[in-house]
């Protein structure tokens, strides 16, 4: 057991969010609500067709509609094709369509009505092409090729490709094969996958306005504004300083909206309309072209001795990236890690590939690689168990890292709390009971998840009335990430956390950050506030002690000011002082996650070799099965999370609450639905998420085990909690009425089919 956490006076305390008041009061502004004088509607006509090729395009009709101040197609902007790893997205289309939904024409009208009106009037011919659906069938050598010019695409070095084959990943060690002729035993499955929405409540939306032939300021809800700014100066062949990305507030985000939504649309068209023109998603657009988590299929394979160790495992998780790459080979390379495991593994060959089809792209959602994987990794491990008449909790702590061990890219474990979160999950659900009766059972799974790199800067300025303002280029999802990073910089600077003011999300202003993303915001702001603290309480003192007369070192800070005995001078007169001398007191720090060592050999063209402070987490859950109707019923849901040290415990136990309800969803009821490139079911009475009357209320377990790199020891926490849901609920069905379900959503006609 870890020891007790030290006590402060702000962080580890249970405070109110900085930005709560304006989003209770509806005050907060988010992008959905921004608009600007004399601004234009714009909508984006879509490729009704998966592949085909663009015959006739006649916007003349539209042109001369009332009310139509701008159309731009592929032709009449020179607009550059972009992407993060792989340059294969076009705004829109040239010469053809890669998948339903694409962008062929952008209209920018008065209302939104002679917007709609005016795609209406658009003439568009094509010629279908052949197209391919399926990721395994996408690599089969005599596949069509999605992009028949995929060698002339710029891509990253690190991309391994091949015709539909857009990333691969590759980690192994040790003699695989000879460790399965070793095996007491040796299991072969497959697992799939289906795609899912990211589930935010504000659509993807950006405001553009330009302010001369190449400066543009772009007001979004983009979590990445560097990254969106960078891919915009890309798209339109500016320097990145010439575009401006303000972000003033996310409904909600989950990956979603990691990559471009509207942002390059509605600049566009503010070019060619000379106003601003605002470009917002419909709840329609936002299921059949929105950016999923991508469908997958596991192939995987784990040989075992008579106890239940893992003797060798092998395997290949195929994800489809759709007609563009996206985040696919990323996540196909991070998948990598949790097919694994947090497991000790003598051989190992896992691989990861990113597959090119002619369904719409797909990108990032919440622990983008986590749970594909992870289902098939911990329901595997559940049905070895059985096999092996072991108990599913003691074949874990069996095979479990620990403390000094070595994980399947080489890397040492530190800071393991894996198995106090198993055990104290388990006790939670009395995992000694666990079929208490006829069609009930308990199941549980376990995984691990990293703190992403990434830089963050951070500048703080000591005001004259004596409170600070801290810049950060971050954005704040919802999380209340910003307030952890806050009550970090008021623990050091010996002040309350509403001493400090937040200014963010502004490409122009604020100092470069790699993003909300990967579970790091509050981690590495905090971190780079906490070193630009430290530096300007530096400052602070030098000049606090020529004041006072005395040696800096005999100095006492407390109630926001520096005390010489019963003289003292107030953290305000130090900024009025400093004002007038030198221009205030300022100061400015960066941070990002030292590199962690792993083993380099054991990698291959891997994004993410090490893991900066893993995080550990168990998900438990009890079930009833209704044995007539399959139903499944939650009756108690619990998620042991080892979070290093918690800056703000009422937050993160929201991100674990919210986190493993979404997990939920992707388990028994969220999926789109594709048929040849078609969503089906592309509005929210089809498209079916969880509501309070499907999960019952999350008990949380927070586990404290402190990260040498984080913030007061804190690791990242915000995507973890939606990686374990799909393999905990598979595995309590599978003990409640003995059908193990292979492929995700866990429906009723599933459970019920022979």
């Amino acid at each position: 057991m870890n020891a007790s956490p030290p006590m402060y006076d702000v962080v580890g305390k249970r405070l109110n969010r900085l930005d709560g008041a304006g989003k209770v009061t509806g005050a907060a502004v988010y992008a959905s609500d921004f608009s600007l004088p004399g601004m234009l509607h714009g909508r984006i006509l879509r490729s009704p067709h998966p592949h085909a090729k663009i015959m006739r395009l006649d916007a003349t009709a539209a042109r001369k509609l009332p009310g139509v101040r701008a159309i731009v197609t592929g032709a009449s902007q020179k607009l550059n094709r972009f992407g993060n790893f792989i340059k294969d997205f076009e705004v829109f289309a040239t010469d053809r369509v890669y998948h339903i939904g694409q962008a062929i024409a952008g209209v920018a009208a008065d209302s939104e009505y002679a917007a709609e009106q005016a795609l209406k009037a658009i003439e568009v011919e094509y010629e279908p092409l052949p197209a391919v659906f399926d990721a395994i069938d996408a690599l089969a050598q005599d596949a069509a090729l999605v992009h028949p010019e995929w060698q002339n695409l710029k891509a990253a070095p690190i991309i391994n490709r091949d015709g539909n084959r857009c990333g691969r990943t590759v980690i192994k060690f040790g003699d695989v094969e000879q460790g399965f002729r070793d095996s007491y035993r040796v299991y072969e499955h497959v697992f799939r996958t289906s795609p899912v929405h990211a589930g935010y409540t504000e659509p993807r939306v950006a405001v553009a306005q330009w302010s001369g032939p190449d400066q543009a300021t772009v007001w979004c809800n983009a979590p990445l504004l560097f990254d969106t700014q960078s891919a915009l100066a890309e798209i339109f062949g500016l320097p990145a300083s010439h575009i401006r990305v303000v972000v003033p507030g996310i409904g909600g985000g989950f990956g979603g909206k990691l990559r471009l939504g509207m942002e390059h649309y509605a600049m566009a068209l503010a070019r060619a309309a000379k106003r601003p023109v605002r470009v917002m998603s419909t709840s329609e657009e936002e299921l059949t072209a929105a950016l999923f988590r991508q469908p997958a299929t596991i192939e995987l394979k784990t040989g075992v001795d008579r106890e239940g160790r893992i003797v060798a495992k092998k395997g290949r998780i195929v994800v489809d990236s759709g007609a563009c790459s996206g985040s696919g080979p990323l996540v196909a390379s991070t998948a990598t890690m949790i097919l694994a495991g947090p497991y000790r593994i003598p051989n190992a060959e896992i691989e990861g590939v990113a597959v090119y089809t002619n369904n719409h792209p797909n990108g990032s959602v919440r622990a983008p690689s986590g749970p594909m994987p992870n289902f098939a990794t911990e329901s595997q491990m559940d049905m070895i168990a059985e096999d092996l008449g072991l108990d599913p909790l003691e074949i874990r702590m069996r095979n479990i890292l620990r403390e000094g061990d070595i994980a399947v890219n080489g890397q040492k474990m530190t800071s393991v709390g894996l198995a106090e979160c198993l055990e104290k999950a388990a006790a939670c659900i009395d995992w000694s009971q666990r079929k208490p009766e006829q069609s009930r059972g308990k199941g549980l799974a376990c995984g691990w998840w990293m703190t992403s790199r990434g830089s963050s800067g951070a500048y703080l300025k000591l005001m004259q009335d004596g409170t600070l303002t801290m810049m950060v280029g971050v954005v704040e999802m919802g999380t209340g990430a910003l307030t952890g990073a806050a009550q970090v910089v008021a623990e050091e600077m010996g002040m309350q956390l509403f001493d400090i003011n937040v200014v963010s999300a502004d490409s122009l202003t604020t100092p470069y950050d790699f993003g909300s993303q990967g579970s790091r915001t509050m981690f590495a702001v905090a971190n780079a506030s906490r070193e630009a603290a430290r530096d300007l309480l530096t400052k602070m003192r030098t000049r606090a002690a020529k004041a006072l007369g005395a040696d800096e070192g005999a100095l006492e800070m407390r109630e926001k000011a520096f005390w010489n005995g019963e003289k003292k001078i107030t953290f305000a007169e130090l900024a009025a002082q400093a004002n007038a001398a030198v221009g205030g007191l300022i100061a400015e720090a960066t941070y990002i996650a030292p590199a962690v060592e792993h083993g380099a050999a054991r990698v291959q063209n891997h994004f993410s070799p090490s893991w900066p402070s893993p995080s550990f987490h168990v998900h438990a859950t009890d079930v009833s099965v209704d044995e007539v109707l399959g139903e499944v019923t939650i009756n108690r849901y619990v998620v042991a999370q080892d979070v290093g040290y918690a800056i703000n415990p009422t937050y993160l136990e929201g991100q674990l609450e919210g986190g493993a309800v979404q997990g939920v969803g992707q388990a028994l009821f969220e999926e789109i639905i594709m048929v040849n490139g078609q969503v089906q079911n592309g509005n929210l009475t089809d498209y079916k998420m969880p509501t309070s009357m499907d999960v019952p209320p999350i008990e949380v377990i927070l586990v404290t085990h402190p990260s040498v790199a984080g913030p007061y020891g804190a690791k990242g926490v915000g995507e973890p909690p939606s990686i374990q849901p799909p393999a905990a609920v598979a595995n309590a069905v599978a003990a409640a009425c003995g059908k193990r379900i292979m492929q995700l959503p866990i429906t009723a006609e599933k459970i019920l089919m022979d």
